[in-house]
């Protein structure tokens, strides 16, 4: 699967354990950055560009990290196209795919362990959506809020 991970100061050490990882698990990843540990950067940099290359298709999935993931799921939200969360928690991680159709995740790296991080997103990528009609329809009320 493509996929794009991104990261502010606060998700960079998150965001150097998780690549190898991913890679390893025979993804395909793009790095949106940042590139390097700078306390002065701000998440919208990189948690915008990932959003949008998301709601092009241009990666499948994104994976968006700052110190505790709220800014991060905020500024992604903005892009039309991307359902990103905040996720804590296992059972979240997949039924956010399946129900919601989630394309892009947000977790904290100043909260979240790499061991969380790695249960959390293997929940992420390996679920689908259902396509079952109730969903399908929330869905779309949802995208007439984006226009």
């Amino acid at each position: 699967m493509k996929l794009g991970i991104c990261s502010d100061h606060g998700g960079f050490e998150l965001k150097a354990i998780l690549l190898p990882f991913l890679e390893q698990m025979g993804h395909e990843v793009k790095d949106y950055g940042a590139f390097t540990l700078d306390d002065k950067d701000d998440y919208p940099d990189f948690v915008v560009p990932l959003a949008k290359a998301v709601a092009a298709n241009e990666v499948v999935r994104g994976i968006a990290i700052c110190g505790s993931g709220v800014g991060a799921s905020i500024a992604a939200n903005k892009v039309a196209g991307v359902r990103a969360a905040l996720i804590q928690d296992h059972f979240s991680a997949h039924q956010g795919v399946e129900d919601d159709n989630m394309n892009m995740i947000c977790l904290g790296g100043r909260v979240t362990g790499f061991a969380s991080a790695q249960e959390l997103i293997v929940a992420f990528l390996q679920a689908e959506f259902t396509n079952a009609e109730r969903h399908l329809r929330r869905l779309q009320k949802v995208a007439l809020l984006e226009k």
